[in-house]
């Protein structure tokens, strides 16, 4: 899933917004969650630490992945900068979330395991299973937590 992140600092009303848009539709961004900050509480935040920043840019509407969030924080610290662009655009693809795979390097660790492990399929099915539950016979008070009514036709009476 594409997902596009605007950040946009209003230096006259004091306020920094982050809209999030998510391709709902093929080649289709809808806005699924804008989110308005004071503008100088996230200069505060900044001021801390990287981490304050972060934690100030999440809410209960709000809250993107680590990798995300982090982009988004190097933007506006890079917005709160004199003489820098008040608004930013940042694209994301879910799948560059996931790094990829070797697919050798899987087959080589699966083989070393079955190796050492020394154990085949057959050893693996057990026949020693408890077998006491068919010695304890049927249950024979069964309360039945749906009743049918009197007055609707069974089955038996089609």
């Amino acid at each position: 899933m594409k997902q596009k992140y605007v950040v946009l600092l209003d230096n006259e009303t004091g306020n920094l917004s982050i809209q999030e848009y998510a391709e709902l539709d093929k080649e289709m961004l809808s806005l699924l969650c804008e989110e308005t900050y004071d503008a100088s509480r996230i200069k505060a935040a900044m001021e801390k630490d990287r981490n304050a920043l972060i934690q100030a840019l999440r809410t209960h509407n709000m809250y993107p992945p680590g990798i995300y969030t982090e982009r988004i924080a190097d933007a506006i610290i890079e917005m709160f900068k004199p003489g820098a662009n008040t608004s930013a655009e940042l694209f994301f693809e879910e799948r560059e979330m996931f790094s990829p795979v070797d697919v050798e390097e899987v087959e080589e660790v699966e083989d070393d395991d079955d190796e050492d492990a020394g154990l085949d399929v057959d050893d693996l099915l057990d026949d020693d299973i408890d077998d006491d539950f068919e010695d304890k016979g049927t249950i024979k008070d069964l309360k039945k937590s749906i009743q049918i009514s009197d007055e609707d036709p069974s089955i038996d009476d089609a």
